[in-house]
Order: structure tokens, then sequence, then C-alpha cells
């Protein structure tokens, strides 16, 4: 229906005699709101700037502000829309040398008035009162007018044409008027229309979203996206004018379409009314559960969370041949960067968590509060989304950190810095709805990649070091309604609470910053928690302190807690469980199991029965522990008197793990590192020395969670390069490695097989895709996303 204008460099010059036209007076009184939002300041009297300028500016700029052969046009001008009222006050007083534009000496008052009132020839619609009935227009839009057809309002409507649910706020009212009378007179960027001729006979006419000298991404008039490579392109023919045709409506019903128009203003925190869900294109819960080989869904490719890829055409025998296929670099300057000492240490080794997700041909990844939609074949961007940086708040999420998206149905789905979850069109890029997590006003923020289960999006919130009362959360996926939350520190009254003494935990702690798991044949949802909070001061919380550093096991329909696993109770040194739980279905101890592998901070590898959280494995998978010298058999570890290090320090963080069927091993990074063990009086002393850390990828045998081998880890330790592995069918293990390397080696020796020197950050974990019947593998690496595929020609093995 209407194509959103951007600003012309000027506006089109046309005689203008020295009557000033009525409609000045109209559009007059509907800007003066504008001017009345500012109680303390008195608004300008735009009355009298109109007359000023009716006497001395109409001879070169115009009568209907559009400009002559003597000066440029004022309305429609993004020049104009850019300058503040002062820098006006500025030019009309002094004028502009070498472009015939003179100083004019106004005398006071009459300056004061026309500065405004030439800034509010391009005040944005939604500030200038438009006459109207807006409902009406809103019924005209999604109803006889059929604009819903192809443009979408707060998630209503189809993603065809440009999302308009901002439009007020990024348009004037003339520039909406000349959209709807003439949509050919300005098309927005990326909806240019093109008709493509294939080598294959067929024509594809669409939207031309992106393009480069070699390859393009064309939106059908359907809204279907159509990724084209150079070799599949015989012609592009570039069409001028816009597929909307003029609005057909009376005077009465423009009126009121352009009063509606006007009053958008972008999509609000809460959840949104229930409309039928667009057509087309969607991606549904049953595709998440079973993905196809080459497509990766979920923020651990399947819900089981078991980073292993049934793909197997990069395999051992060719993986040598990878090659660099393309690099797409996130603006990370987006940080807006606060000066903290936490963000100043951080952003030493920041770089990219996030795992990217590829359906239907597209990627989307995540960097610092934003979202693009990538070719996953070229790396050529389609869409972003991004929002500013929220100020005040702590830890990562300060940084932007942020480790992936969710998808279903038409929707990209993100939780945001300050725990903010929200919903994109996956076709447009543009907001759907947003939801605010939490209602209490702590320490909350987010980095967490969402799940889907069923019709819902599940999220977490971090900030646990700082003092939270930690959460889960699920929303209804369509809307943005909160369908429960599930609390990870007890309320007054509840069960837990005995767990922490007389004081209430109100700010407890227990985040749940990392992705979960879901069995959909126990119908159970598994999440991680983190610590306690005051993480080294126990004083006021004697006792377990449940349900931190614990798996907590769901039900996904209604948030309740069927079962719990306390790995550390009553923690004192940061030991957190947000680590993957990654469910496998295989054969223990002779019989066939239903199992879930967590390799905890604390340095036991753990082998539990998830249907019920009994303990069947407690082991070892670092060689320095001395906190317990074993787990129980009622699952509590047995612990023991240290002396001045406390070992491990962090034996593993929060890097994806993976188990491969075909050898029955586990694959994590391990950390070998002590700690100072802080005691009363202990600062008296001379403080030991610990030995400098080191990082091993290891690989256990589940049966008996011994070693079967380890690859060592040249580079530092220190800071936040926690790297996750993927295992592949084709007997393939990619890692990043400290040193900036991403490496591939044989799943079942740990010979190194291929690398390739990214020299960056290696904090994120890797996956793998199929597109046009090729395979790739994605890492992110420091700032960027590399993508490698074996040479065109490659025979597939």
């Amino acid at each position: 229906m209407i194509k959103e204008r951007n600003e012309n460099a000027y506006g089109q010059k046309r005689s203008g005699g020295r009557i000033v036209a009525a409609v000045m007076v109209a559009f007059i009184d509907s800007l003066v709101p504008l001017f009345a939002q500012n109680p303390p300041a008195a608004p300008p009297d735009l009355a009298r700037g109109q007359k000023v300028y009716a006497e001395r500016c109409v001879g070169c700029h115009g009568a209907d502000f559009r400009g002559t052969d003597q000066g440029p046009g004022l309305r429609g001008n993004p020049l104009m829309r850019r300058m503040s009222v002062q820098r006006l006050h500025n030019i009309i007083k002094n004028g502009i040398p070498n472009t015939g534009m003179p100083p004019f000496d106004l005398p006071a008052p009459d300056l004061d008035a026309l500065a405004p009132f030439v800034r509010s020839l391009n005040s944005q619609a939604a500030e200038s009162n438009v006459p109207g009935n807006p409902a009406a227009g809103e019924q005209f839009f999604f109803g006889k007018g059929e604009c819903g057809s192809c443009h979408m309002v707060s998630g209503r409507g189809q993603p065809v044409g440009p999302d308009l649910s901002n439009l007020g706020d990024e348009s004037t009212v003339d520039e909406i008027q000349s959209a709807l009378k003439e949509p050919s007179s300005h098309i927005t960027p990326g909806y240019e229309l093109v008709t493509v001729k294939l080598r294959d006979g067929n024509t594809l006419r669409g939207f031309a979203r992106s393009r480069s000298n070699f390859d393009i991404r064309v939106e059908d008039l359907q809204g279907k996206l159509h990724l084209l490579e150079e070799g599949q392109i015989a012609s592009i023919v570039e069409e001028t004018q816009s597929v909307m045709p003029p609005v057909e409506a009376t005077p009465e019903e423009l009126q009121d379409l352009l009063a509606y128009l006007s009053r958008l203003t972008g999509v609000k925190p809460g959840a949104l009314n229930t409309h039928p869900p667009p057509k087309g294109g969607a991606i549904d819960f049953e595709s998440i559960l079973h993905p196809q080989p080459g497509d990766w869904l979920t923020y651990n490719g399947t819900l089981d969370a078991n980073r292993y890829s049934e793909l197997s055409q990069i395999n051992s025998a060719n993986v040598s041949k990878l090659e660099l296929k393309w690099i797409f670099t996130a603006p990370l300057w987006k940080n807006l960067l606060p000066d903290t000492s936490y963000f100043n240490e951080n952003m030493k080794y920041f770089g990219l968590e996030a795992t990217p997700l590829v359906a239907d041909g597209i990627m989307y990844i995540t960097g610092p509060h934003s979202v693009f939609a990538l070719d996953a074949l070229t790396g050529r961007e389609i869409w972003n989304y991004s929002r500013p940086r929220t100020p005040g708040l702590v830890g990562d999420a300060s940084l932007g950190t942020n480790r992936g998206a969710a998808i279903l149905g038409d929707k990209v789905f993100l939780a945001t810095d300050n725990a903010h979850l929200i919903a994109l069109n996956r076709i447009t890029g543009k907001l759907v709805w947003e939801r605010v997590m939490p209602d209490e006003p702590q320490h909350y923020g987010s980095t967490v990649a969402p799940l889907v289960v069923k019709d819902m999006v599940i999220a977490g919130v971090a900030g646990g070091d700082w003092g939270i009362r930690g959460f889960i959360a699920a929303f209804k996926a369509e809307t943005g309604e909160r369908v429960w939350r599930t609390w990870t520190i007890p309320d007054h009254g509840e069960p837990g609470i005995e767990t922490w003494g007389p004081k209430e935990p109100t700010m407890g702690g227990g985040a749940t910053w990392l992705t979960g798991s879901y069995d959909p044949e126990t119908d159970t949802l598994y999440w991680p928690t983190g610590n306690p909070w005051p993480d080294s001061d126990d004083r006021d919380r004697p006792g377990d302190n449940l349900y931190t550093n614990s798996i907590l096991a769901l039900d996904p329909a209604t948030g309740k807690m069927k079962w719990y696993y306390q790995f550390t109770p009553h923690d004192l040194k940061d030991q957190d469980a947000n680590q993957p739980p990654v469910l496998v279905d295989t054969r223990f101890e002779g019989q066939d199991r239903k199992l879930m592998l967590f390799a905890n901070r604390n340095g036991f590898f753990y082998v539990l029965d998830r249907t019920n959280g009994k303990v069947l494995l407690a082991r070892p998978f670092v060689k320095k522990l001395t906190w317990a010298s074993r787990i129980g058999a009622d699952g509590r570890p047995q612990l023991q008197k240290e002396g001045a290090l406390t070992c491990p320090d962090t034996a593993t963080n929060w890097n994806a793990t993976a188990f491969s069927p075909r050898t029955r091993l586990y694959y994590v990074v391990a950390l070998e590192k002590c700690a100072v063990n802080l005691r009363e009086e202990s600062w008296k002393k001379e403080p030991p020395r610990a030995e400098p850390g080191k990082k091993y990828l290891r690989a256990l045998d589940i049966d008996t969670g011994k070693i079967v081998w380890e690859m060592p880890q040249a580079g530092p330790s220190e800071g936040k390069r926690e790297a996750g592995v993927l295992a592949t069918a084709g007997g393939l293990l990619f890692y990043g490695d400290p040193p900036g390397d991403f490496v591939a080696l044989d799943e079942r020796t740990g010979k190194p097989l291929w690398h390739f020197p990214a020299g960056s950050e290696n904090k994120a974990s890797p996956m793998t895709y199929m597109v046009n019947g090729k395979q790739f593998v994605a890492i992110a690496i420091g700032p960027n996303i590399l993508c490698f595929g074996l040479p065109a020609g490659s025979k597939k093995k």
C-alpha cells in the first residue's frame, strides 16, 4: 500500500507567489502541540513565524515551501530535519556565504519565531496532531483499503512491503501524503522492483532486498526470499515504478488514513492483541523438534543441547581442503562504550559469543544490541535490527554480550541487554512485540539465547553476581503474553526456603543466563542455574541455598518443578551450573537409559538419569580437585579440608559440549587451574603461588568418565575466552583455540587435521549447515562470523 518516503537532498523547486495559501494556517495549527510539550519553556509563536516567512522568505523558498529557482525547498528537506532550531536561527541571522543566501537583520522576536517555524516544516508526523479519525483509518487500512495485505503494523498484516509500525516517527505528514498519492515518487531502499531472468529459463519478479555486483536477494511479491548467485542469473531488469497503486479513497477516508498512519510510533512493551498469524514462510515447532540435517534452527542445533550434526559432506578425508568462503563483521562500535572498570577489563578480550541460526538459506546472528539476517551462502546482509545500549547495567549484559536468537513461525526472538524479550519479523526485521521479563527493579540483564518449546519462547536472566532473584519465564510466541514464571530462589513459605536461614533471600542470585534443553518424550524442560549471592559471603545464607547451582526439570506447560539436582550446595566459590545440559538416549550400565551429560564448573563430570535426577556417574574431569573427595551415593559432594589453594578455580564454563554416538565420547574444554583459598586472617601471610592455568580439549568415556584423549591448548587461559565444540558425522570435532585458530580434529584420536589462523578471540561455539546441497561450518571469532566450505567442484564423499 505505502512505501516509506526518505528525504530528497532538496525539495523540488517551483515558482512561488507572494501570497501564502490558506493551507499554511491549518498546517501551523496542527504543529502547535509539538511546541507545547515542554512546559518550562514558552512555546514559539508559530503564527508570527508564518507571517515573517510570508513577508521575507516566500520569494525564494515558495509559498508552498517547495522552493523556486531562487532557493531550495524547505519542506521535505532532510538537511532541515537534521538542523536544530538554534542552528537555523544562526543561518537566518548570518546567511550562508557563496550560496546566495544573505543575512537577515531581523528583530529578535521575529527571528525567534521564524527559526522554529522553518524547523516545524519537517517535523515528524507523530508530532503534528493530524486531524481525522484514527480508528476509522485503521479499519480502512486493514479492510477496504487492503493495505494490510502487504504491510505490517505491530505484528498485524503481511510482511510483503515495508513494515509501517514506526511510520509516524520516521516520516513527515507531507511525505506520507505524497507516498499515498504517488507511491512511485520514492521507493524505500530494499524495495526497488526488479525482474530477474534465470539461466534455467524461469523469471522472478520482486523486491531487491540486497544485492552486490555478483549476487542478489529477491523477495517475491508473496513475501518469500530467493537467494540468487551469479551463475544462476541471466539478466536483471530494474523497474522504476512502485508495485503499489495510488490509494483509492474518499477525501474523508484519506484523512482518516493519514490520521492513523501519522500516529504509528513503534511497538511498545507489552503483549499484543491476538491477530491471525501471517501466511507462508513459517518455521513450525515440528521442524525445530526434528530438524533437517542441513538446518540449524535453535541455539544448540537441536533441542537436546547436543552439538552433534549428522552432516558428513565435510569429513576427515577432505577437511584439509576446507577454505574460507565469506566473512561478516558485526559493528561492535555500536556498544557505545561505558567507562566502568568491569567494561574496560572485559573489552580486552571481547568478542561475539553468538551461535548463528540458519533457516531456508538465511542466517540469523546477534551482536551487541542487534540482529542480522544474512544470505547463508554469501554472507551478504539482508536486513539488520539494532537498538541503543541500555545505560546503568552490570555484568556481561553491560558489555552487549548476547549468545544468540531463536526462531518460530515468522518471527526471530532476542533477549535484550535490559532483559526484554522481543520478536522480529523474519522477512522485514522489524519489531513485532516487546515484553519486559522482570517486574522487579533489580540488577537484571539478559545475555541468553531463548529456547522455543511448542508455541512458547523461554528465556532467563543475568545479574546473579550483583544480586537478583533469578527466574525462567515462558511467553507466547505469537503475542508475547507471559505464560508462566518459575523462580530459582524460593519465596517465604515455598519449598526450599528452609535452605536459606532466617533472612529472606530477596536477591539470592540463581541467574539463568544459559539456554536449557527439552525432551519431547517426557515433555520436560531442563534449565541450569547460577551461583548464590553474595558470592563469597555466606553470613546471611546458611544452608544449601536452593535452587542455585542446580539443574531444574520443569513441566513446560506450567513451569512447575518435576525434580532438581544441586551440583554444589552452599557455594562460596562461584561454581555456578550454567553449563549445557546435554540429553542422550543410549545404553548405560546394560540398560537403555535417558541420560543427561553434564560437565560442571566444580570439576565433576556427571551422568544423570534425566527422568528423576538420580546420579548414575560422577567423576572428576580435571586432574587437580581438592574441594571434594567424591560425590556420595546420595548425590552430595563429600567435602574435604583444603589447604592454601582450592582446585579447580573454574573447571569449565558455559561453552558448548558435544557427544558423538559414533565414538560414545563426550567432548569438553577443561581448565586446569587453582585459586588462592581466602580464609580468615589469610591476609597476614604470604599468599601461596598458584600455577598458571592451562586449557585442554578432552574426550571423556561416558561409561567410566575417564579421559580417553586430550589436546593441550597453547595460549592464554585467563579472561572470558570460553570456546565450545561441534562434533559431526564426518568424524570431526571443530573448535576455536585460545591463540585464535579454528581447528578440526579427528573425533576418535584428537589428531589435528586442519586449522585456520583467525587471529582473534575465540569465545563462541561452531555450527554447521547446508545450502544448495553444500555443507558449511561457521563460527563467531572476535567481531566476525567466518564461514568455511569445500572448494567448488570438490567430490562429496
